[in-house]
């Protein structure tokens, strides 16, 4: 009896229409290593946020809700039926990678982790551990804004048009490493945008500007090759895009299409925010140096005066 039931419960399964709502709702997923890492991110990261709780000045809540909602978006690019669907279809592989790396990456370094784990820390581990990490050469070859901005572009054409995206779709264990690539190559890259933390990865802010300037013809090229190519790419989505009511072709030109909008949309309100900090920055500074002026000026006076009382 148990026997039956099973397979008339597979049989409904495989009979579900995949573009019925009520089937696309129930594609959540549940990986184990997804899940523990993330609890165990978020974990740790309150852990210190507890231990660093009495230190003056207090860390930023806002540090706190970036970080934990970049884990949230990391949650549902990698369990959410955006994960069921992106290996059926490219453009719904695209949403999922433009999520981890062009918004949950930039949350979780806006959460500056390092700068939290730095006020944690015991003085013994922070001295004997954390600080020369920080500031070893690897850190330092990493952060640097050339070193992070080439691997975010390596890592973004090469996943396209090489073996690894094909490979990916057929090997579960490649397509968590290529995920884990996309997060990691973003986390660099944001790292000199963002310019929280001290290091060879914090640069001036005209420097910023020209980073994600930079970084936009290389996308916006990324999406165009992809969108113009009259071939399919990637043979895995021929037996799948159909079931979905789409042609391969057509679903990798909306692929593109996605890159392509993405460079732009995702880009600029980057750079106006940068932008912006950078205008409330030098308005701090002019104020401090109105108010150095001004003691000064008082100072200039008051001694003029006592010069002028005492001859």
């Amino acid at each position: 009896m148990v026997a039956l039931v099973s397979i008339l419960a597979l049989r409904r399964s495989s009979l579900a229409d995949p573009r019925a709502p009520l089937t696309i709702l129930r594609s959540w997923s549940f990986d184990p290593i997804v899940a523990l890492g993330l609890f165990a991110a978020a974990a740790l990261y309150l852990h210190g946020l507890a231990r660093a709780g009495q230190a003056r000045p207090s860390f930023p809540r806002w540090r706190v809700a970036c970080f934990l909602s970049g884990l949230v978006v990391v949650y549902l690019a990698l369990q959410s039926p955006i994960q069921a669907y992106s290996g059926r279809l490219f453009s719904i592989h695209m949403v999922q990678h433009l999520l981890l790396t062009m918004v949950a990456a930039p949350l979780i370094v806006l959460g500056t982790p390092i700068v939290l784990a730095l006020r944690a820390s015991t003085g013994s581990f922070r001295r004997r551990v954390l600080v020369p990490l920080v500031h070893s050469r690897p850190a330092a070859v990493l952060s640097h804004p050339v070193v992070s901005w080439s691997v975010f572009t390596v890592a973004l054409w090469a996943s396209h048009f090489t073996n690894l995206y094909e490979g990916a779709l057929d090997n579960q264990a490649v397509h968590g490493l290529e995920h884990a690539l996309y997060v990691i190559a973003a986390v660099l890259f944001w790292r000199p945008v963002v310019g929280l933390e001290a290091g060879s990865s914090r640069i001036t802010h005209p420097a910023r500007l020209l980073y994600l300037f930079l970084a936009m013809p290389q996308m916006a090229f990324l999406g165009l090759a992809i969108y113009s190519s009259d071939q399919v790419l990637y043979p895995h989505y021929m037996f799948t895009a159909s079931a979905l009511g789409t042609s391969a072709l057509a679903d990798q030109h909306l692929a593109g299409a996605l890159m392509w909008i993405a460079s732009m949309v995702l880009m600029l309100p980057a750079m106006a925010l940068v932008l912006f900090d950078w205008m409330r920055k030098e308005d701090r500074a002019g104020a401090r140096l109105d108010a150095r002026l001004d003691r000064a000026g008082y100072r200039a006076v008051h001694e003029r005066g006592e010069a002028t009382q005492h001859p």
